[in-house]
């Protein structure tokens, strides 16, 4: 990003968790890895703590706006400092805090609703804790499209995994995979194969994306010898997609779906229930998985990993994923057309 670039605003996630070991530890390393600018909307004195529990000696740059960030990342942690009500006690979460971390996340939404942020990188939440204060989203995504809404945008929220260029998106998510049948229907298909080939062209400059749908059941169910799903309900609605002329195909066999001759021919796989997208994510790139939220109104990647609870605090966290979640928000700025 060039230095009259908007920054990245960054929410920290769950302020007992690994969330401000890798900003820090991102910021650390923002020379030697090219690390796009950004900017914290969180606690300037958890920051400040985490660093001396961390081992770092970053300084932490309190900022009055978002504008000021490019300026003050060379020098320091910049952070638009929205104070937490509670100590923290890295490896402990609690309920306390739960205002303040979905406080953060609003905020940043502002800021890349408004232009004035490039885009959101989310930290880890805890959700548990967040539902013990009354949270009644199941996680970011929802929220975030929530927020969207609420302020008067469209949202149609997708899950999309990637590491480097390979990209998966599941169609279910976080359902018990004996439910997942009931939820693959033409119309969902249909809704999330239109988004994928919308921002793959506007985010990341792909003229006519190549979507490889895969089946639900072996081999694409054969024919309908083994289910059929995939014959009945998943073959339709690809159809339609490339009715539409969205490059979509398939059902493909999952399991010959992700040999590395294979990836080569498509752009993104839309998977059927989570595992069968995150497996080869994890699988071919699991330091560097990256998680973006597609069919929002603005920029939303985190990293592709949890809390770490135990590692909050240590200084021996992993930043990878975060730094490529950075750098994919940032390089999504730059194509966003």
């Amino acid at each position: 990003m060039t230095s009259t670039s908007p920054a990245l605003v960054v929410t920290p996630g769950e302020p007992a968790g690994i969330g401000p070991d890798i900003a820090l530890l991102a910021h650390a390393s923002a020379a030697r890895e090219a690390v796009p600018a950004f900017a914290i909307a969180g606690c300037a004195q958890l920051m400040e703590e985490r660093a001396g529990q961390c081992g770092l000696a970053t300084q932490v740059v309190r900022i009055g706006s978002l504008d000021e960030a490019q300026g003050a990342f060379a020098h320091g942690l910049p952070v638009l400092d929205m104070p937490l009500d509670a100590a923290v006690t890295p490896g402990k979460p609690s309920a306390a805090t739960a205002t303040q971390v979905t406080g953060w996340i609003e905020a940043a939404v502002r800021l890349a609703l408004s232009g004035q942020a490039a885009g959101v990188v989310t930290g880890p939440i805890q959700k548990e804790t967040l539902y013990q204060a009354g949270f009644s989203f199941q996680g970011h995504t929802d929220y975030l499209a929530h927020l969207a809404q609420t302020a008067g945008h469209e949202a149609e929220p997708v899950m999309m995994l990637s590491a480097d260029d390979f990209r998966t998106v599941p169609l279910t998510v976080h359902v018990p995979l004996a439910k997942v049948p009931g939820l693959v229907t033409g119309t969902a298909i249909i809704a999330q194969g239109r988004v994928i080939a919308g921002d793959l062209k506007r985010y990341f400059g792909i003229e006519r994306p190549r979507i490889a749908v895969a089946g639900l059941n072996p081999h694409a169910g054969e024919g309908g010898s083994i289910g059929s799903e995939d014959r009945d309900v998943i073959g339709p609605a690809i159809a339609t997609l490339a009715g539409e002329g969205i490059n979509a195909f398939g059902p493909l066999p999952a399991d010959t779906m992700f040999h590395e001759e294979a990836r080569a021919t498509y752009d993104c796989a839309l998977c059927m229930y989570h595992d069968q997208a995150l497996i080869p994510v994890k699988t071919l790139g699991f330091h560097i998985g990256v998680n973006t939220t597609l069919g929002l109104p603005f920029i939303r990647t985190s990293p592709d990993h949890g809390t770490a609870l135990g590692l909050a605090g240590s200084g021996t966290a992993n930043p990878s994923s975060f730094i490529a979640a950075l750098r994919q928000a940032a390089a999504m700025a730059r194509a966003r057309v």
